[in-house]
């Protein structure tokens, strides 16, 4: 595969992953890579979960609403049957795609692909999201990008859902998520807590 990178030395097959909470940039900075990549004359392909259907069914468009066109994909496999010939393949929102994604990744940069991944490490609890981890381990590089805390300025940590919905995946926005840091974060578990707590000794003394 000849040079094509614009005034860098092209690399071998790697992967490369962009985590962070919601809000963080994650997107933006993964359509700015393939569109660099692709101003380089790389051919370029960028996948996306069907599930993602917030801003567009067929594109890839992040927060602040730039978009790349996309090819929605069911399950992780789909990917290497439909990324012959790139150079370069993104993936957004891989949180929300199976596990064998990590061995999709592998076997891409193993033939001299390059693979970039965006996705949430952490779901609204906290807890580390769905291949996003595994990814971490295997990457060649790592982004962590950092969205503001909305109560007190700082960087970002997790993002605190705001509505009582308990299922781990929920698509949503501004409405239904905000990025907290972590010490903001624990005073919100603590004040739900508290709410919890009052609202039951309410309904005990009622009943």
């Amino acid at each position: 595969m000849i040079e094509k990178w614009m005034g860098e030395r092209r690399q071998f097959g790697r992967i490369e992953v962009i985590c962070g909470s919601m809000f963080s940039g994650k997107t933006e900075e993964l359509i700015r890579r393939l569109r660099r990549a692709k101003f380089a004359k790389q051919e370029t392909g960028i996948f996306k979960p069907a599930i993602d259907t917030r801003y567009s069914k067929e594109d890839v468009v992040s927060h602040d609403h730039r978009s790349i066109p996309s090819v929605t994909v069911e399950t992780s496999r789909e990917i290497l049957e439909k990324c012959a010939d790139l150079d370069v393949v993104g993936i957004d929102e891989a949180q929300f795609l199976d596990k064998g994604l990590v061995s999709v990744c592998n076997r891409l940069a193993n033939e001299g692909v390059r693979v970039i991944i965006a996705g949430l490490d952490m779901d609204y609890k906290g807890q580390p999201f769905g291949p996003i981890p595994a990814l971490l381990a295997v990457a060649d590089e790592v982004t962590k990008v950092h969205a503001i805390c909305v109560r007190c300025g700082a960087q970002a940590y997790v993002s605190h859902r705001l509505v009582s919905d308990k299922t781990r995946v929920l698509l949503g926005e501004q409405q239904e998520y905000e990025p907290l840091c972590r010490k903001c974060y624990q005073e919100v578990l603590k004040e739900n807590k508290h709410k919890e707590k009052n609202q039951d000794g309410t309904e005990n003394h009622i009943g």
